[in-house]
């Protein structure tokens, strides 16, 4: 029996999915390997467009095995089933089961003990990036302090910390800096939410390379909301770098949508506020979110004509595709040289 002394074994999965020859998953792999997760716990968060968190410390006692036992069941299972590779950070809370997914191996399992000295041996040294939620922009400005790494970071005065990044961040940022990470696993459904990802064939460096890839990603996911009858409350931008490591926004939208330039206007928000001037991006997804039938949403009526006429040139798009092929029509700013596809 474990007393208040003991460490609480691991139980929070961090699951990376990848196909075998490295390839991402496909928008239809990923909600099948989010039923195999579903096989060992309930408490999944879908984190698209190719990881998952679990909570599997419920499972424990039904299977009999530890988090890392469990883990290796899902990877032999995905590999097996569906012939995907599982990288699995296990840790006692989602910051340190991410980060040790990040640090993995493609195909290993890699676990943080619930010790302190553990935790912090695990940290110590590495960059103020690692961090989840510490973008380039705060990075550079804590490396502008001596801050370059977990460890300064962790043992930096907090008041110290909060006149640099702002009270909130600040505090949040020293928290996770020592290991903290008090967020829950939020259980939420695939089904309502979209995606599509593209991966450049270099690290990019070219911010209007990146716009043009995220015009062609909202284009995408707009004609698929349309086609599916839905519309998207909110949009959610990923950036991965090329450390492997990843940024996550999120924008609540102006109302229901499905119509392409507002999802654009939304994704180049979210791009520009990450400030990515010198950063080396490989790859940018997004995920329109909290999604609902479309005949349930209110519109805001418009009296700007060129809005009406943007709707109207969008559903004779719709109609163009739908009669010859996905690819017939594309905004023209994505027809460059070089241009990015969006990939489901």
């Amino acid at each position: 029996m474990s007393t208040p002394d003991t460490p609480r074994p691991p139980g929070m999965l961090h699951v990376r999915f990848r196909a075998t020859d490295g390839t991402p998953v496909s928008a239809g792999q990923f909600e099948q390997l989010l039923r195999l997760l579903a096989q060992f716990t309930p408490v999944i968060e879908a984190l698209p467009p190719d990881a998952a968190l679990a909570d599997v410390r419920g499972a424990l006692r039904y299977f009999d095995r530890d988090a890392a036992g469990i883990a290796e069941l899902i990877r032999l299972r995905a590999l097996v089933w569906h012939g995907v590779r599982c990288t699995i950070g296990i840790a006692a809370n989602p910051l340190l089961a991410r980060m040790a997914a990040q640090g993995a191996a493609p195909g290993e399992i890699r676990t943080v003990p619930d010790e302190p000295g553990a935790v912090t041996a695990f940290l110590d040294r590495r960059p103020a990036s690692a961090l989840h939620g510490v973008g380039p922009a705060t990075a550079r400005t804590l490396s502008a302090y001596g801050l370059d790494s977990v460890g300064r970071i962790a043992a930096a005065p907090p008041a110290t910390l909060q006149r640099i990044l702002g009270a909130k961040t600040g505090r949040i940022v020293h928290e996770r800096a020592r290991g903290i990470d008090p967020t829950p696993v939020v259980p939420n459904a695939a089904a309502r939410s979209m995606g599509a990802e593209h991966r450049f064939a270099h690290d990019e460096l070219d911010s209007a390379r990146r716009r043009r890839a995220l015009l062609s990603l909202a284009d995408d996911l707009g004609a698929r909301l349309r086609g599916s009858g839905q519309v998207a409350r909110a949009l959610t931008l990923t950036v991965r770098y090329a450390d492997r490591s990843t940024t996550t926004r999120t924008r609540r939208l102006d109302g229901p949508t499905a119509h392409g330039p507002a999802l654009t206007e939304a994704a180049y928000a979210l791009h520009a506020a990450l400030g990515l001037q010198r950063a080396r991006v490989r790859s940018v997804a997004l995920r329109a979110e909290d999604l609902c039938r479309a005949e349930l949403a209110a519109r805001q009526l418009s009296f700007d004509p060129s809005d009406d006429k943007a709707h109207r040139i969008e559903a004779a798009v719709d109609r163009a595709r739908a009669r010859f092929g996905a690819g017939a029509v594309h905004p023209a700013a994505t027809l460059r040289r070089g241009t990015p596809r969006a990939q489901p």
